[in-house]
C-alpha cells in the first residue's frame, strides 16, 4: 500500500471515531481564526478560553492533533466500559503525534484552553505543571520540577513563551508575561513582565 493510501486510511478512520462520538465533543469550529498578534491585547479578557487556537487546520497538523488526543482522552476517560474504549483509541492517538513531534507533554496534563503550539518541536511539560488559558509554547521548552523553590511551575492566562526557554520549580508566571528565547527562569514572573537571559531577569512593563 502506497504512503498517501495509509495517510487517507488514517485520516479516514479518524474521522470515523470523530463523527461516532462527535456529539459528546462539545462545539466545533471547522475554520481556525487567525491568533490575535503578540501585543494586541486590547482589553481581552485571556481567562477565557479561545478554543478556536486548538482547531486543526487539517489532518496533517501535528501540534492542534497531539492537544486535541489530549482534550479527548481526558473527556472520556471514566466514564465506563464504552468511555474506556474510547479513551484508549486517543491514548493510541497521543502517542502517534507525540513521536510525530518528539514532544512529552503527559496525557494528565492541567492545561487551560486555547495552548498554541506554532512549531510543536520538543516541547517537555511535567504532568503536575498547570498551564492556564491561551498561552503560547514555542519548541525545546521545558516546564519542570525543581528544588529552588520545589514544586512545579505554574503559568496564568495568556503566557508567551519563547524557543528553549526553561522553566523550573514552583514558580508562578503571571497573566500576559513573557518568557525570552533560551531563558532560564527560576523564580516568579509578574503579570505583564518579560523574563530574559541566564538566569532571568525581569523586566517589567513600562508605564505611561
Amino acid at each position: 500500500m502506497r504512503d498517501q493510501d495509509l495517510v487517507a486510511k488514517g485520516a479516514s478512520d479518524s474521522d470515523e471515531i470523530e463523527r461516532l462520538v462527535g456529539e459528546n465533543q462539545g462545539p466545533r469550529h471547522p475554520v481556525p481564526v487567525p491568533a490575535r498578534p503578540l501585543g494586541e491585547d486590547c482589553g481581552r479578557d485571556w481567562s477565557d478560553p479561545d478554543w478556536s487556537r486548538e482547531t486543526p487546520g487539517g489532518f496533517w497538523d501535528p501540534g492542534r492533533q497531539l492537544l486535541r488526543s489530549i482534550r479527548r482522552y481526558q473527556r472520556w476517560r471514566g466514564r465506563g466500559w464504552l468511555g474506556a474504549v474510547i479513551a484508549r483509541y486517543f491514548v493510541l492517538q497521543h502517542r502517534f503525534w507525540s513521536s510525530v513531534t518528539s514532544c512529552d507533554i503527559p496525557l494528565n496534563c492541567r492545561i487551560g484552553g486555547g495552548l498554541m503550539l506554532p512549531h510543536p518541536v520538543g516541547i517537555v511539560i511535567h504532568p503536575k505543571a498547570v498551564i492556564g488559558p491561551n498561552c503560547l509554547i514555542f519548541q525545546n521548552v521545558t516546564i519542570g520540577r525543581g528544588h529552588r523553590p520545589l514544586g512545579v511551575p505554574t503559568l496564568e492566562a495568556g503566557v508567551d513563551v519563547g524557543a528553549g526557554a526553561v522553566i523550573l520549580g514552583g514558580v508562578t508566571i503571571g497573566t500576559r508575561a513573557r518568557i525570552g528565547a533560551n531563558a532560564v527562569v527560576l523564580g516568579d514572573v509578574p503579570a505583564g513582565a518579560t523574563a530574559v537571559g541566564v538566569p532571568a531577569r525581569i523586566k517589567l512593563p513600562s508605564v505611561g
